[in-house]
């Protein structure tokens, strides 16, 4: 029985995965069984943006592992003190909730909207207003919240209390908050809906959306789980809008590859929710906070962002020679691309028979490189891609 077969005989059928078995990685390349080499414009969904294997993320998770891996969150621990303090500097935000997923992250932005909303109004103000294809996770809160009727199915009956309204359309978002006045307490939004197709909101309509929750004291909650730590040349997404929304969740690149979910609030609600009203046992887990420690570290280092930036640049211009490229969606290393004629799965799966792991987003070819991937590495996979693209697949 091989590696595959396997893995098929004692793991739920759960993803449409690949005939692919990784094997190790090393900076931005990944290696399979067989020895193959591949350029990694994936990072695992964003989520590892140091590379593979980065050596002082190696070296802070395997320190922390030989100290402690875990300790219940009735203890503190150093390492989950420094990661909180040094997130909450970066970000400029009070206070977090640990847990180990974006999914996590939102449910707890959910539960912590709501019992403010509670707390200072009573009863009924518990409606969220989330966007049409927007995704926020797989949980059954999160699912309810996420604007895609693709995913509202099966697993019947959801969450109450989720509005969607389209993305972009102001007017109708105003029209929803009249419609059920007192009844909301927050609206929840990605910058850039990831899994929708890497689609930027509009700059007006975002900062409609802090406007008019301002006026209502409504809260915003912004996900940021594939957006935010460096992803779009800024450490969070909402910087390139101008807004400072009342809770950011985080979770993908935020600790390199290990795994972890943040809840990020401000002064005004990060009091919200008190012992016994939320818990993770393994959120803030020391050897994830060690890992984010090592990624914070190195995005917040001077320059490192900004060369996140010329490289999203230079990205772009490679991309806009192609001719089988219709255009480019996304901001920084956030890459939507827009195939004029090929399917986008097609092209990911040829990719990855010639040596380039890719992604799709809907009917777009996605890119999420790690931030730290050189301009070779950026031109290997570029050729790549058009030797692909020139085989008609």
């Amino acid at each position: 029985m091989n590696t595959i077969e396997q893995f098929n005989e004692y793991v739920m059928p759960t993803y449409g995965r690949f005939d692919l078995v990784m094997e190790k990685g090393e900076n931005r390349c990944a290696v399979d069984e067989n020895g193959r080499e591949y350029v990694d414009f994936g990072s695992g969904i964003g989520v590892n943006s140091l590379g593979f294997c980065d050596e002082s993320w190696v070296n802070a998770v395997c320190d922390q592992a030989h100290k402690l891996q875990h300790t219940s969150n009735y203890y503190y621990t150093k390492v989950q003190a420094d990661f909180a303090q040094k997130l909450c500097g970066i970000t400029g935000y009070r206070k977090m909730f640990f847990g180990n997923s974006g999914a996590e992250a939102n449910e707890c932005a959910i539960k912590l909207a709501r019992k403010y909303s509670f707390d200072k109004y009573g009863k009924g103000r518990s409606i969220i207003i989330t966007l049409k294809n927007s995704f926020h996770g797989r949980t059954i809160a999160t699912l309810s919240a996420t604007g895609q009727d693709v995913f509202h199915n099966y697993f019947f009956p959801f969450v109450g209390d989720f509005v969607n309204v389209n993305a972009n359309d102001t007017d109708g978002l105003v029209s929803a908050l009249d419609e059920y006045k007192d009844k909301v307490c927050a609206v929840m939004f990605e910058c850039i809906q990831g899994e929708g197709g890497v689609i930027p909101l509009d700059a007006e309509f975002v900062r409609a959306i802090a406007e008019e929750c301002k006026k209502r004291d409504i809260l915003t909650i912004c996900d940021e789980v594939q957006t935010g730590v460096g992803r779009t040349g800024k450490f969070l997404a909402c910087e390139h809008y101008g807004i400072r929304p009342d809770v950011v969740t985080l979770a993908k690149g935020l600790a390199g590859g290990m795994p972890i979910g943040v809840c990020l609030a401000n002064e005004k609600c990060c009091d919200v929710l008190g012992a016994g009203t939320h818990g993770s046992t393994f959120g803030g887990n020391p050897i994830s906070c060690a890992g984010g420690n090592a990624v914070l570290d190195r995005i917040s280092s001077e320059g490192f962002l900004d060369e996140v930036t010329k490289k999203a640049v230079y990205f772009r211009e490679k991309l806009s020679d192609i001719p089988q490229i219709d255009g480019v969606d996304g901001i920084g290393l956030m890459l939507g691309i827009r195939l004029k004629n090929a399917k986008s799965s097609e092209v990911c799966k040829a990719c990855l028979d010639e040596g380039l792991l890719a992604l799709t987003a809907k009917e777009k070819l996605r890119f999420l490189p790690p931030l730290t991937i050189t301009y070779d590495e950026i031109d290997r996979g570029i050729n790549i891609l058009k030797k692909v693209l020139n085989n008609n697949v």
